[in-house]
This record gives C-alpha cells, sequence and structure tokens, in this order.
C-alpha cells in the first residue's frame, strides 16, 4: 500500500504542462518554457506542503494550501488557461484532493477545491 507522499507525489504523472509545452510548437505561443514551468511550480509546492502537513493534518489546513494554489494560479498570465488547460488544472486539483484524503465532491459545489477559488 501506498504511503500518503507516495500517493501525493503519484499525481505529478498526472500533470499536463509538457503536454501544453507542445502546444507551443503548433503556434500557442503562451505555452513557453517559463510559464508552463511557473504553473508546474505551484502545484510542485502544493504537493510538498501537503506531504510536510501530513496525513492526519486538519483538513481546514489542507484546504487552505489548495486556496493558496489557485489563487496563485489566478495571478498567471490570464491566456494560459483556457478551456482545456482549465479542465485539465480541475482534474489534476481533485486528483490531489483525493490522494491527500479529502472528496472532492464536497466542495465547489460538486466540481472541487479549484471551482471555489479559482478566476479561470
Amino acid at each position: 500500500m501506498s504511503t500518503y507522499a507516495e500517493k501525493l507525489n503519484a499525481t505529478k504523472e498526472g500533470y499536463p504542462f509538457a503536454a501544453w509545452r507542445e502546444s507551443y510548437n503548433v503556434g500557442l505561443e503562451q505555452y513557453t518554457q517559463e510559464n508552463c514551468d511557473e504553473v508546474k511550480s505551484i502545484f510542485d509546492e502544493l504537493i510538498a506542503e501537503l506531504v510536510s502537513l501530513g496525513e492526519q493534518a486538519p483538513k481546514e489546513q489542507k484546504i487552505a494550501l489548495f486556496q493558496k494554489a489557485i489563487e496563485a494560479t489566478n495571478e498567471l498570465e490570464e491566456d494560459i488557461i483556457e478551456t482545456g488547460e482549465r479542465e485539465d488544472l480541475c482534474e489534476l486539483t481533485n486528483n490531489i484532493t483525493v490522494a491527500c484524503g479529502l472528496n472532492p465532491a464536497e466542495y465547489g459545489d460538486g466540481e472541487g477545491l479549484a471551482s471555489e477559488w479559482r478566476e479561470w
């Protein structure tokens, strides 16, 4: 059985950022290496902080970390998160939510924690 940290780190396998980067090669110029790395670092930090917090941490503390991450994505360049990317990030956020022991259906009117704060 996977540990808490292993479950959280395994969600990185679902990162969409390399695929976003490929879009740059077909003319979507907002997907620079720098922009993709910036989004990736937000989610890397979220996962690292959840691991550091620990599995038994109160859900309010875990939720606060998600809020910090989603609000950070709100500060990104406006055109980097379009429809497909919005779906990618919501799915990724929900996968991380499950991995840290929370139920995405309990937040954002059933859409998950990203929908609590996202502006994209």
